[in-house]
């Protein structure tokens, strides 16, 4: 059997994040949210108002990352048969054959995922958990890396479905996108303001890695040493979440492995072999903040979530490693 020789992750990161910032301007958070959920297996949950090029940089990812690009636009219509694919008849074999659907790729872009009906979310569902599609009793595998990027919008709500408790809980992150800062706009509008055609944008990017090799590095990720006293920590603020008085349901064990999966991620980004408490620290709102519900009161109150999470996470002491 094959031996993979070793990735040097810190550098690949590096690589990557470079050329990224060729094209795509600003929003950290959501290039490193993804670039860590993508090396650890996860999918991200993106919450931005429309316009802050969430589109270019997907698209700009599978070219860095070498990997296929696919974008669907969820509306109340949508059908599961939309996005995996269907049976069509085949008039010269006269057989049904399966025609792969949208959802065939490695880089997707689910946009305003919440416009969809329940049945095509389930549908989602099975895709992201299992990597496969199932039509008329038939399994098709996805190709991996496979990385869902779901957006939704947080003004309009006429029309939307409320996505449900399990399958929010299927996304490793919930990556809130703001408006840029006023020099990364004015940026923006220095890069994007000519009439020059993103294809042609796309196409000067280079691609610096490839499927392979980002497969074997989430496997190298994996491998980052977790003190116990980290792991501990990590598991007395998901179980705080529970018992804290401003929040009617805490978060799921799921929300301590994506937490310690995100904090191997970031530390062999870092360039270390064991993660740090300020690793869990760093991921651990985009872990929380879509698996916990206010109770009415603080609702009433006008809490934030991401606020009472902070004060949460500021009453566990850091252990000392």
């Amino acid at each position: 059997m094959p031996t993979h020789r070793p990735v040097d992750i810190h550098q690949l990161f590096t690589r990557i994040t470079h050329e990224l910032r060729k094209l795509y301007v600003g929003q950290e958070e959501l290039v490193l949210g993804t670039l860590v959920a993508l090396f650890s297996g996860g999918h991200v949950l993106i919450e931005s108002v429309p316009g802050l090029g969430k589109t270019i940089f997907v698209r700009a990812l599978g070219q860095v990352l070498g990997c296929k690009f696919g974008r669907i636009q969820f509306t109340a219509d949508l059908m599961p048969s939309d996005i995996t694919g269907s049976p069509i008849f085949d008039m010269k074999t006269q057989e049904f054959r399966f025609r792969p659907g949208p959802v065939f790729t490695q880089l997707l872009l689910c946009d305003e995922i919440n416009r969809a009906p329940a049945k095509t979310h389930a549908a989602l569902l099975e895709i992201m958990q299992e990597y496969r599609v199932t039509v008329e009793r038939v399994s098709y595998r996805l190709e991996r890396p496979f990385l869902v990027l779901a957006t939704q919008n947080p003004i309009e709500s006429e029309g939307t479905y409320n996505l449900p408790e399990a399958q929010l809980d299927r996304f490793m992150f919930k990556i809130v996108a703001d408006y840029p800062a006023e020099h990364e706009e004015a940026e923006i509008l220095r890069l994007h303001s000519t009439q020059l055609d993103l294809d042609s944008r796309l196409a000067q990017l280079a691609t610096v890695t490839g499927p392979d090799e980002i497969l074997a590095a989430t496997q190298q990720c994996g491998q980052v040493y977790i003190d116990d006293k980290l792991l501990h920590y990590v598991n007395t603020l998901v179980r705080r979440t529970r018992q804290w008085p401003q929040f009617h349901v805490g978060a799921s064990p799921r929300a301590g492995l994506a937490m310690l999966q995100g904090a191997r991620t970031l530390a062999a980004f870092m360039g270390r072999e064991y993660a740090v408490p300020d690793d869990v620290v760093q991921v651990a709102l985009p872990a929380l903040r879509h698996r916990v519900i206010l109770t009415a009161e603080a609702e009433v109150e006008g809490r934030h979530v991401d606020e009472i999470l902070r004060e949460l996470i500021r009453s566990v002491e850091v252990p000392r490693l």
